[in-house]
C-alpha cells in the first residue's frame, strides 16, 4: 500500500477514442481510484479523440514524434525522450489503453515491469489484432479481456487478471466488442487499484520459470 498522502502517478498511452482512459479518469474523479493520479496522456495520433477527453479532465497530453516510416513502433529516439519526460514527472506506472504500437527500447528498460496493457481476448489466445473476428471464426464459446505486463513480445507478458464473457449464438463482432469493452472498463481499474494498494507490487514480479 502507498504511504499516506502519496499518489500512484501513472501515464496513459492511447491511439484512438480513449474509452478505457476515460473510465480510469472517471473512477479517479469518483473516488474509486482515490490515490491515483494521471500525470500525462500520450498519443501516437494527433487526431485521437482521447486527447479531447484528457483536456476535459485537465490532464496534460503529449503527441509522440514518430516518423511516418515507423509503422509498428515508437522508435528508439522518441522512446528515450518519453522515458526521460516520464521520469521527471515521477511516473511509476505506464498504462497502455488502446495503444497500437509496440514498445521496444528505452521505455522497457526505464520502466521494466512497470508497463501494463489491456487486451481484448483471453491471452495467450489471439494476441495482436482482429481478436473478435478470430474468436467468432473459430467458434469459441468464451472470450474476454486480459491485463498483462508488457514485454518485448506482442501481448506475451505476464498475465495479471482476466474476465471471461460468453459468446452467444448469433454473436457479431460488434456485439462481442461492446460486451468485452464493458468488462475492460471494470478490469483495468481493478488492476490499477491492486497496484495502488500493493496487492500487486511494483515493479511487478517476473513470471516464474
Amino acid at each position: 500500500m502507498l504511504p499516506a498522502n502519496k499518489k500512484l502517478r501513472i501515464a496513459i498511452f492511447i491511439s484512438g477514442r480513449g474509452s478505457n482512459m476515460q473510465k480510469i479518469l472517471e473512477n479517479i474523479q469518483s473516488g474509486l481510484l482515490e490515490g491515483v493520479e494521471v500525470a500525462l496522456v500520450l498519443s501516437d495520433d494527433a487526431n485521437a479523440q482521447g486527447l479531447h477527453i484528457a483536456e476535459k479532465y485537465g490532464v496534460p497530453s503529449h503527441i509522440m514524434n514518430i516518423p511516418p516510416s515507423f509503422k509498428a513502433s515508437i522508435g528508439k529516439e522518441e522512446e528515450f525522450n518519453i522515458a526521460k519526460r516520464l521520469k521527471k514527472l515521477n511516473v511509476e506506472l505506464i498504462c497502455l489503453a488502446g495503444f497500437m504500437r509496440l514498445i521496444k527500447y528505452d521505455l522497457l528498460q526505464s520502466f521494466k515491469n512497470r508497463i501494463i496493457n489491456i487486451h481484448p481476448s483471453l491471452l495467450p489466445k489471439y494476441p495482436g489484432l482482429h481478436t473478435h473476428e478470430q474468436a467468432l471464426q473459430n467458434k469459441e464459446k468464451k472470450s474476454g479481456t486480459t491485463v498483462h505486463v508488457v514485454d518485448k513480445g506482442m501481448d506475451t507478458g505476464k498475465i495479471l487478471a482476466q474476465i471471461e464473457v460468453t459468446i452467444e449464438q448469433g454473436e457479431t463482432e460488434e456485439s462481442l466488442s461492446k460486451k468485452i469493452l464493458y468488462k475492460e472498463h471494470v478490469l483495468y481499474s481493478s488492476v490499477i487499484a491492486k497496484i495502488r494498494d500493493g496487492i500487486i507490487p511494483l515493479p511487478i514480479d517476473e513470471p516464474s520459470p
